[in-house]
């Protein structure tokens, strides 16, 4: 069987490291290039040896600069890059032909307005734009975004939102007020990437859990965006991430007045938009999903209960930020785009 070649540009990063341990063993792909400007030349069994024995003999961090990775024989990139700078390398491999899986924030916003505002600087691509979907699995169909060259995958806390509550909008079971929807997530360190930063530290964050970013984290104009899509018309939600001390995960809960829906619509929603998608556990309710239960999992576990009280839904969601909120769900993507299983290398 001839394997796809692929490669990870940004590859020593939390995210990127995992891509490697995925590609590593999947079955129908060959890990080829793994860049890194910090770790050039070094061998990517030396830097992460806990998944040397599958990673390739004689696989080295290669430099990385757009237009020599651009004449590379790989087939698919995966861009475990920072904003802005990965619109670079995206550019420089569509253009030579290559498929490109965006893991930034680059191609994630239909809006250039929305993303000077978040990003605080002008998008830096804005051309191509309009060929990169913006895919989440479960959520994406079967349309034409598989033919794309470049595709965004989504972040971390708006997949864990997503997840439970597109399907209840595209249904109108929700039309939520403005503000109503109140969104409270709690993300494990290393969703913050690798940093030399004394805020992230082993002594300043164990046994500490702090709120961060609001009013206006950056991922909240992502979740309004495809939240409001979902709606057809906009969702405005009050959006509290907290940073919690644990390596991998998030947990997510969303509180929505719902006084005249019951948790049996809930549960018939996402029963029929779910059926015979591997990676979402619905759980009954009044279990509660569990970041432990998800770690090293591609799966977003999901649950609903009724508080009688005040008439809200209360939904729970947890899944592993640098999986199934990274690296696991643009692999995910990948087996799509290419025919492949959709769990291979997954599971």
């Amino acid at each position: 069987m001839t394997k796809l070649n692929v490669g990870i540009v940004g590859a020593s990063g939390y995210t990127g490291e995992e891509l490697v341990r995925l590609l590593a063993r999947h079955p129908q792909v060959a890990l080829t290039h793994a860049a890194s400007r910090s770790l050039t030349g070094t061998p990517v069994a030396e830097a992460l040896p806990q998944y040397r024995e599958t990673i390739p003999a004689g696989l080295c961090f290669s430099g990385a600069e757009p237009e020599t990775l651009a004449r590379a024989p790989v087939d698919f990139w995966f861009l475990a890059l920072p904003h802005g700078v990965a619109a670079t390398f995206a550019r420089a491999l569509v253009e030579a032909g290559r498929r490109v899986i965006d893991l930034s924030a680059d191609f994630r916003l239909n809006s250039l307005a929305l993303y000077k505002e978040y990003y605080g600087t002008e998008h830096p691509a804005p051309d191509l734009l309009a060929a990169a979907p913006y895919v989440l699995p479960e959520l994406a169909g079967d349309a034409a975004w598989k033919n794309a060259p470049l595709i965004a995958c989504p972040g971390c806390y708006p997949t864990s939102i997503q997840i439970p509550l597109t399907p209840l909008l595209r249904a109108g079971l929700l039309k939520p007020a403005p503000g109503s929807v109140v969104i409270n997530s709690y993300s494990a360190v290393s969703g913050a990437g690798k940093k030399n930063d004394i805020a992230y530290l082993y002594c300043e964050r164990d046994e500490s859990v702090k709120g961060y970013g609001m009013p206006k984290h950056r991922h909240l104009s992502e979740v309004e965006e495809n939240l409001s899509a979902a709606a057809g018309a906009p969702v405005v939600v009050q959006f509290n991430p907290h940073l919690a001390p644990m390596k991998r995960g998030i947990a997510t809960t969303i509180t929505v007045p719902a006084p005249d829906v019951s948790v049996e619509q809930v549960y018939a929603v996402w029963e029929k938009t779910y059926a015979g998608k591997p990676f979402v556990g619905i759980l009954p309710s009044g279990k509660y999903p569990d970041t432990a239960h998800v770690s090293w999992t591609n799966r977003a576990d999901i649950s609903a209960v009724k508080d009688p009280r005040t008439g809200n839904l209360v939904i729970t969601s947890a899944i592993d930020n640098l999986i199934k909120g990274a690296g696991g769900q643009a692999v995910q993507i990948m087996n799509l785009v290419a025919g492949f299983p959709e769990t291979a290398g997954l599971v």
